[in-house]
């Protein structure tokens, strides 16, 4: 068959177009997903964030608390099922979605009211979750006690998740343990994990807290741990002897980058979530810095 010059560039036009709609695509379905945690900004109110969000390119929020009030079902913003209606109309507007509501419920306890307070709070938040259509709960695993040995911790906390993963599937949610406190390490996390076996069981991967106290490679704790990740909590810090300094994102002395590239390449989905610990740390950049400074290093890092 023979071509035309005009069959041939109309053809070509076509193909090229093909191509740039299959690349823009395919930019698209791999730009990595930007959230960070409202405990970088503790005396925001709920609309500035949103505001602050959309202008600066994040889809997700993190909720840790808004205008420092840290039990969330007390929040205006979740108050009644009319300020719910308005604030996921909010949302959608902006164009962001809740990804993840930080519950202060620690999984360490055995017994007693600090176990029944901790259960029933993140219950609670579960329970929020399922309304504003968040996929995760997060909650801590947190100290190995002194007057226990530490399998007897970790069979407390695996315990204890189970029960709010079982808890969680009927309404939707999956529970996030948070790698954190004197769980740090990967294979205490793994042995949780592994006796917590549940499908509305994950993990947030906190990169700096796990680095900052065992020195583990990102690498290391990855090819153990990759399985349950669903979600991480991204900051950077420099190391002064003994004190953490938070840095603003590759300003600090964490393998940050490494961890994050780990991710990516591996066909990680879930979100990069700054972590800006503002309300504890009262000391370092304000948020308007720190957040709208993340947003600008990841889409370096990301070439976008």
């Amino acid at each position: 068959m023979v071509y035309s010059r005009k069959q041939f560039l109309q053809n070509s036009a076509i193909l090229f177009a093909a191509a740039m709609s299959g690349s823009a695509f395919t930019a698209q379905k791999n730009k990595p997903l930007l959230a960070f945690s409202t405990l970088g900004c503790p005396d925001w109110p709920f609309q500035q964030i949103v505001d602050f969000a959309a202008t600066n390119g994040y889809s997700g929020l993190e909720i840790r608390g808004i205008k420092r009030q840290m039990d969330l079902t007390k929040c205006d913003e979740f108050s009644s099922p009319e300020r719910i209606k308005a604030t996921l109309s909010l949302m959608k507007e902006k164009g962001l979605k809740f990804i993840n509501l930080g519950a202060s419920a620690n999984m360490h306890f055995h017994e007693g009211p600090e176990k029944e307070k901790s259960i029933t709070e993140a219950k609670s938040f579960i329970d929020l979750a399922q309304k504003i259509n968040c996929p995760y709960v997060r909650v801590f695993p947190n100290k190995f006690p002194k007057d226990r040995t530490k399998d007897q911790t970790i069979s407390t906390v695996a315990e204890n998740l189970l029960t709010l993963g079982q808890y969680a599937k009927e309404r939707n949610v999956t529970v996030l343990l948070e790698t954190h406190g004197d769980f740090s390490g990967s294979d205490d996390i793994l042995k949780v994990m592994k006796a917590a076996s549940h499908p509305n069981i994950a993990l947030v991967w906190d990169i700096s807290n796990m680095w900052t106290i065992t020195k583990e490679s990102p690498q290391e704790v990855y090819k153990k741990l990759k399985k349950y990740i669903l979600h991480t909590h991204i900051k950077d810090a420099k190391l002064n002897g003994d004190k953490l300094q938070y840095s603003l994102l590759g300003q600090g002395d964490i393998p940050v980058f490494e961890a994050i590239d780990i991710l990516y390449k591996d066909g990680y989905k879930g979100y990069y979530s700054f972590e800006w610990e503002k309300l504890w740390h009262p000391e370092i950049a304000e948020p308007e810095i720190a957040i709208s400074h993340y947003a600008k290093a990841m889409k370096e890092h990301f070439g976008n």
